[in-house]
């Protein structure tokens, strides 16, 4: 179990990546994200979340650097939007990413979601910059199980990452047992469900128990489940609260009692149905 924000979980080639981050989905460019950014790496996170359709990259950037921490030290994944799906197509949005974040480097390059029929030509891509040592792990975002299979038919390199939607009323069992069968990382984004858990009656009774919020006891969930969890904020007390999961371990009763607020309830969209911007 991670005892603190520094703790990292070993991906499949030995890359470290952390078990806690920053994401910056819905995040302003500017001075928004610049600060959100800075907050998060000033009060010990390291790793951060973003992706070209997030819009933020550059601030992202300049965050990075006025944080002054040095590069190596921090794990930053960025991610190839649809539009840009396709091998020549993505090895250049890999460039353009790089570009706005005024960085040499990304720890993690992801394909946003699956589409229809154009991953595997993206996945060649991925594996391409990872040969080339342009990026030190690539994955997947938004694989359901059959994208996963359909994927590794072909794949020279397994995917590092798989980040889904992934909360308590989406608990994903399926995916994250065969994820786990594979070596592939689970990473949850909105695990919050955009703030729709943080009322919930179960939640805020445990939350008691243990006197923890109740986003505090869903981020502690989702480490416990062996996920790699990365919530948004943009407040710097929030995104020092998130962080503060590590001094408590949920009994096995109160995360099979949070494992059962399970409804299959997505917030985000459905990856077999979703092809925006393709």
């Amino acid at each position: 179990m991670p005892k603190s924000l520094k703790d990292t979980t070993t991906l499949h080639n030995g890359i470290k990546m952390p078990w806690f981050g920053l994401g910056v989905f819905k995040v302003k460019e500017g001075e928004e994200v610049v600060n959100s950014v800075k907050a998060a790496i000033k009060n010990g996170y390291i790793s951060i979340d973003t992706a070209a359709v997030y819009q933020n990259e550059e601030g992202v950037g300049i965050g990075i650097k006025e944080s002054g921490i040095p590069r190596e030290e921090l794990f930053i994944t960025s991610k190839v939007w649809n539009s840009d799906q396709g091998y020549e197509s993505t090895l250049q949005a890999y460039e353009t990413s790089l570009k706005k974040l005024g960085l040499d480097y990304l720890d993690l390059y992801l394909i946003h979601w699956p589409g229809k029929d154009r991953y595997k030509e993206t996945w060649k891509a991925l594996e391409k910059l990872y040969k080339d040592g342009k990026v030190r792990a690539i994955g997947v975002s938004n694989f359901n199980v059959h994208h996963l299979e359909e994927l590794l038919k072909d794949a020279e390199i397994k995917p590092m990452v798989n980040q889904v939607e992934f909360h308590p009323h989406l608990t994903q069992k399926e995916l994250l047992a065969f994820c786990q069968k594979e070596g592939i990382q689970l990473e949850a984004w909105s695990p919050l469900k955009q703030g729709q858990l943080l009322e919930d009656t179960t939640i805020n009774q445990i939350a008691e128990k243990y006197g923890k919020t109740a986003a505090q006891v869903i981020l502690r969930w989702d480490v416990q489940n062996k996920v790699v969890t990365i919530p948004k904020s943009i407040k710097e007390e929030r995104i020092i609260q998130n962080a503060d999961i590590f001094d408590f371990e949920l009994s096995a009763d109160d995360m099979a009692r949070i494992d059962g607020l399970n409804k299959d309830e997505r917030v985000g969209p459905d990856p077999d149905h979703f092809t925006n911007g393709f």
